[in-house]
């Protein structure tokens, strides 16, 4: 970050990671069978949607303590999507490849919302 100011939630890298992931996720959910449309796919989007939404949501709050609990439902609904993924594994919907490389980006991502919120208390 260095001089940079952080003039929008926009600007925060976490939130920029957060929209990676969410596209990144529902690239690899498209090829889920279609009968988890209603399932494992649309539970798996939901919940890696909410993660850019709650760091958005926290961010225009008027408290840190505001701030902090939405970035925590954040890891919360990351926690969720990392789950999901472990069962799309499981299950055969994704490939090990896929598997790892979203459940790198959800860790690191898991890292800078921990040091986000340790930052603010």
């Amino acid at each position: 970050m260095g001089a940079e100011k952080i003039k929008t939630f926009r600007d925060l890298l976490v939130w920029q990671k957060s929209i990676e992931f969410v596209t990144s996720t529902y690239i690899n959910s498209r090829s889920f069978p279609k009968d988890e449309i209603f399932g494992l796919t649309q539970q798996l989007r939901r919940a890696v949607v909410s993660i850019p939404s709650n760091i958005a949501e926290g961010y225009g709050r008027k408290s840190t303590k505001d701030y902090i609990r939405f970035l925590q439902i954040a890891i919360g609904s990351l926690f969720e999507v990392q789950t999901q993924l472990q069962i799309a594994l499981n299950l055969e919907y994704l490939k090990e490849e896929d598997y790892q490389n979203l459940f790198e980006s959800s860790r690191e991502i898991e890292r800078m919302l921990s040091s986000l919120i340790k930052k603010l208390n």
